[in-house]
């Protein structure tokens, strides 16, 4: 695909994140910016993060965030983490948590490390063992980086 036909495609992807009428068009529009995986797209994944009221779409920007990689959408998904940890853990998303962790595991920011920290406690055994990958992953080091500070 050359440049002018993924940048017309781009566009028109963005388009569908803002407007789309449905829950499934603007679903649709985030999972296919992350397929793309355009740094451009970003800024526009944060700006309608803010806004989005709608638990799926929400789960398909972080999502699309964790597959264009890109280290500016770190701190923006450790927001959604906070908000999602400040709820009683019986009204916790575990599926968002769980793609929160994927994606900031895929992102590899060390930035992330002191917030997914919390969730090495939980007290789910498989959000303990993903967020033990995540660090593994992020910083192989951690262990014993932990124990020097």
């Amino acid at each position: 695909m050359d440049w002018e036909t993924k940048n017309v495609e781009f566009n028109q992807t963005i388009k569908k994140l803002f407007h789309g009428e449905t829950t499934m068009e603007r679903v649709a529009a985030a999972s296919h910016l992350g397929y793309l995986k355009d740094k451009r797209a970003t800024n526009s994944l944060a700006k309608v993060l803010k806004s989005e009221k709608d638990p799926i779409v929400i789960n398909r920007i972080i999502e699309a965030m964790g597959e264009i990689k890109d280290v500016k959408a770190t701190m923006l998904i450790v927001d959604v983490l906070k908000k999602e940890l400040e709820l009683p853990e019986d009204q916790q998303d575990m599926q968002r948590i769980f793609l929160i962790v994927e994606s900031l595991m895929k992102i590899g920011d060390k930035r992330a490390l002191e917030h997914l920290g919390i969730l090495l406690d939980s007290c789910d055994s498989e959000i303990r063992s993903l967020t033990e990958e995540a660090f593994n992953c992020i910083d192989p080091e951690w262990k014993s980086n932990i124990k020097k500070s």
